[in-house]
């Protein structure tokens, strides 16, 4: 805008020195032949172009679209990073699950070795080589090594969270219990709850891994 003001200014400039715009009672005449031809030269030599380069506004949308071309850019950088450690992740936990499956039990293992041991040297008590006097302190070592095992398979169960089940007196519960037959209530035995235990349940962690084979009291049916 202020260029071609700029430039009219100078035109008119140029047409007053030539003589070619005459003052007469206040009024311009721009259309005499000096006028005309003047006009003529001026407008074909020293008219203003009509391009003069990109404004501001376009100058700021470039700069903008650049800026937003580096941000796609370095947003897909992150994209990719991304994925890729999310499939080492991936990776990483497949195989880890896969060891626990397979060493997952490698402390309670560990623990019945030490059972193996004290069953092997209670074997040894029964070799062919023993006299007959010796049966006596047989049996006793033996007896020895019996209890000696019972008290480490108690101590490993409980390391391992492994719980024998007692039902003993408790109310029948067939997520626990497995029926095996009924017998009339005793004294002391409520009808519906356990009276005996035929087979020892389990639990491991809370959970029942075993149900244990009992027999539940009922009510005996009296004769009139």
């Amino acid at each position: 805008m202020a260029a071609r003001s700029l430039w009219a200014v100078q035109r008119l400039q140029r047409l007053l020195a030539s003589g070619a715009v005459s003052q007469s009672r206040g009024w311009l005449h721009p259309f005499s032949t000096a006028t005309q031809r003047t006009a003529g030269e001026d407008c074909s030599s020293e008219d203003p172009p009509d391009v003069l380069g990109p404004s501001l506004a376009e100058q700021a949308l470039r700069l903008k679209a650049v800026k937003l071309e580096k941000e796609v850019q370095d947003l897909t950088l992150r994209y990719q990073r991304a994925v890729a450690d999310c499939e080492n992740i991936r990776r990483r936990t497949q195989r880890c699950v896969e060891d626990a499956k397979i060493f997952g039990i490698q402390s309670f293992c560990k623990d019945l070795v030490e059972v193996a041991d004290i069953l092997e040297k209670t074997a040894e008590y029964f070799s062919e080589g023993s006299k007959p006097e010796d049966h006596k302190l047989t049996l006793e070592k033996v007896f020895q090594g019996l209890s000696l095992l019972e008290t480490k398979l108690k101590s490993v169960f409980a390391k391992h969270g492994l719980e024998k089940m007692t039902p003993i007196g408790d109310k029948y519960d067939p997520h626990e219990h497995e029926l095996i037959r009924h017998m009339p209530a005793g004294v002391g035995v409520q009808p519906g709850t356990v009276a005996s235990i035929q087979q020892d349940g389990y639990k491991l962690h809370g959970r029942t891994i075993r149900l244990a084979q009992v027999e539940v009291a009922v009510e005996s049916q009296r004769r009139s």
